[in-house]
């Protein structure tokens, strides 16, 4: 099983180290990764201007984007929603697993 390594630093200053395990027949590692980053790249930035935004809201949407994306699939329905529950239950697990190391916070 290959795995695809991700780091992310939050707005809190914890890093978080995940190891996704990627599908077997995904086309490109590192396109999954630059994916990745610019989704998450793009939803920081939308939040600086839409201001306070639940978690479950981004949550909420990210789902939503991800099945209207399994939708636009020329392939049936059943094929694609399999896929999509297979591909969310990986990172899921994924991020069950990540390693946490809380910023370094101090005052002058």
């Amino acid at each position: 099983m290959s795995l695809l390594p991700f780091r992310i630093q939050t707005q809190t200053g914890e890093t978080i180290d995940f190891e996704f395990a990627l599908h077997p027949d995904t086309g490109s590692a590192v396109r999954v990764s630059q994916l990745l980053a610019a989704v998450l790249e793009t939803i920081d930035r939308e939040l600086k201007v839409l201001g306070e935004t639940s978690n479950g809201d981004i949550l909420q949407s990210l789902a939503m984007a991800t099945a209207a994306r399994a939708r636009m699939i020329h392939a049936p329905v059943a094929q694609t929603s399999g896929l999509t529950r297979d591909l969310m239950e990986r990172a899921l697990d994924g991020a069950a697993t990540a390693r946490s190391k809380d910023g370094v916070v101090g005052h002058a």
